[in-house]
């Protein structure tokens, strides 16, 4: 018995992607059940089997910002101005726990996916996309609890304020996830060649924390240390998070070039980070 296909007899048809550039967000869409699935998946059973559960999205941030204001502001006498140290560290140490949490989760895509890339086809950009959605949650989950010691510190009598400029902070966090999705995707195509890597990125980002301002103020860096103050002007990091505590608390300044430069490097790191990728995806199997 003679049976021919039509083109039209299939649903989908997978293709190799010989564009140099190719983001097909269609493609994810129709697989959007699979991306809440894993987004379910990174949300719930990361503390699953843990005594305390997703009680460790607050405990991090607030033993990290009692460590810091311990070190930092106590004994090193780094000066906050009007807003407790505390509240200053937990600013900064919220948003910068959201970049992290993308970073780390994205640069070990191919790696910790080998499994189910190796048996079943869907757009690979959904398990790096997941992450930064899923981390996006437990982002809602610390800053709920800065809101909560940000109303104690006020009925205190903390000087703090809110400026109209807060209404921009949702798109402030959603650089700072693109960020960490297009440096993840860099690392984690570069990773799947280079075994040992991955040791240096645990490195990388607690170096990167000091230069991203996250415990000090940028002015303070460039008063006390001038003739290196320029590292840090150049890292777009830092004029996120001096943005963002100016924006909750008041405190610091906005560098409009420096947000302008901030969006230019992180869409330059987006697109690098998927036309990477999207070129490692065909070949990693072999390597992984």
């Amino acid at each position: 018995m003679n049976y021919t296909n039509s083109s039209n007899d299939w649903l989908f048809e997978i293709t190799p992607k010989n564009k140099f550039f190719y983001l097909n967000l269609k493609e994810v869409w129709q697989y959007r059940d699979l991306l809440f699935l894993f987004v379910k998946r990174d949300v719930i059973t990361v503390y699953k089997q843990t005594v305390l559960g997703p009680l460790w999205y607050l405990i991090q941030p607030l033993f990290t910002s009692i460590t810091f204001t311990i070190i930092f502001n106590n004994v090193a006498g780094i000066n906050t101005g009007s807003v407790p140290p505390f509240l200053f560290n937990l600013a900064g140490i919220t948003v910068w726990n959201y970049f992290t949490s993308c970073l780390n989760g994205t640069s070990d895509t191919f790696k910790a996916n080998a499994g189910i890339f190796g048996k079943v086809y869907f757009p690979r950009l959904i398990t790096p996309i997941s992450v930064v959605i899923s981390n996006l949650i437990k982002f809602g989950i610390q800053f709920f609890i800065f809101i909560v010691f940000y109303i104690y510190y006020y009925a205190q009598g903390a000087d703090l304020s809110l400026n109209i400029t807060l209404l921009f902070f949702p798109f402030l966090i959603i650089v700072m996830g693109v960020l960490g999705l297009g440096l993840g995707m860099l690392i984690s195509s570069t990773v799947t060649k280079y075994r040992d890597l991955v040791y240096l990125v645990g490195f990388g980002i607690q170096l990167l924390m000091y230069l991203s301002a996250v415990m000090y103020p940028m002015e303070l860096i460039k008063t006390k240390l001038p003739k290196y103050g320029w590292i840090v002007e150049y890292n777009p990091l830092a004029y996120i998070i001096e943005t963002t505590r100016y924006m909750l608390l008041g405190i610091g300044q906005i560098s409009p070039l420096g947000l302008i430069y901030t969006f230019i490097v992180t869409a330059g790191v987006f697109f690098g980070g998927i036309l990477i990728f999207n070129k490692t995806e065909k070949t990693f199997i072999d390597t992984v």
